[in-house]
């Protein structure tokens, strides 16, 4: 099966899915935005995963890579393949399913709870519960909640964080795929936004030394779960097929 993930900055990357990924037979291959052609190929990937960035959805005008992305996610989504987006990526996804994106009231940076509705306590995201459903949050813009999509979670800055559309789109606001070691990469690479956000850097070394090791464990279970669904979902297909 092949994986296709878009990546905006170095850093971040698929993170501690990659493992999971590739236990499921899943061959990953990273597109760069702004150096890879994201023009759609001739058939939609069996999964496209479309990671964060700093920048926003709506700025194509300045990236206009974003134009070429947005028609990816659309062709994913009309060929109805999975589809997984991370903090921009949940946004892209958002915006492709003619959802308002735009600047939040305020920036959320840094290590905090995630509120899950009732939806999403019996969702993939269940195990984060075992780590207090804390999760790394690093953004500034928001959006609506796509049209037939379903909440579920939120945090008091920002209600739509994490969303379904049926069994094949999940969009994430937070970060769960984030490795403790590479917090230092996150501090340097995000150095201007986190200075004009006023986040404090050793406060986020030490939540990460707190929060870290349990998402650590609870991400990777979160997207076994989808990929627990869509297996489901597949073989459910088969059997009527049949």
């Amino acid at each position: 099966m092949k994986a296709l993930a878009i990546r905006h900055v170095g850093f971040e990357h698929l993170g501690t899915f990659t493992p999971v990924l590739a236990g499921r037979g899943y061959d990953v291959r990273y597109r760069d935005a702004g150096v890879d052609s994201l023009a759609p190929e001739r058939d939609a990937p069996d999964l496209l995963i479309v990671l964060g960035g700093p920048i926003g959805a709506y700025e194509e005008a300045a990236y206009p890579f974003l134009s070429d992305e947005l028609r990816l996610i659309e062709r994913q989504l009309k060929a109805g393949k999975p589809l997984l987006g991370i903090c921009l990526g949940a946004q892209l996804i958002a915006r492709a399913m003619g959802a308002r994106v735009y600047p939040n009231k305020t920036k959320e940076i840094g290590w905090g709870p995630l509120t899950p509705t009732t939806e999403g306590l019996s969702s993939p995201l269940a195990p984060l519960g075992r780590n207090s459903w804390q999760v790394l949050h690093w953004h500034g813009d928001t959006f609506d909640l796509p049209e037939g999509a379903v909440r579920l979670g939120s945090t008091a800055k920002t209600e739509n964080q994490a969303f379904v559309a049926g069994p094949k789109v999940l969009g994430l606001q937070f970060h769960i795929e984030f490795r403790n070691e590479e917090i230092e990469r996150w501090l340097i690479g995000h150095a201007v936004e986190i200075s004009a956000a006023g986040v404090e850097h050793a406060q986020l070394r030490t939540d990460t030394m707190r929060w870290g090791p349990g998402l650590e464990r609870a991400g990777p279970d979160c997207l076994s779960g989808w990929l627990d669904l869509l297996k489901a979902r597949g073989r459910a297909k088969l059997r009527v097929v049949q």
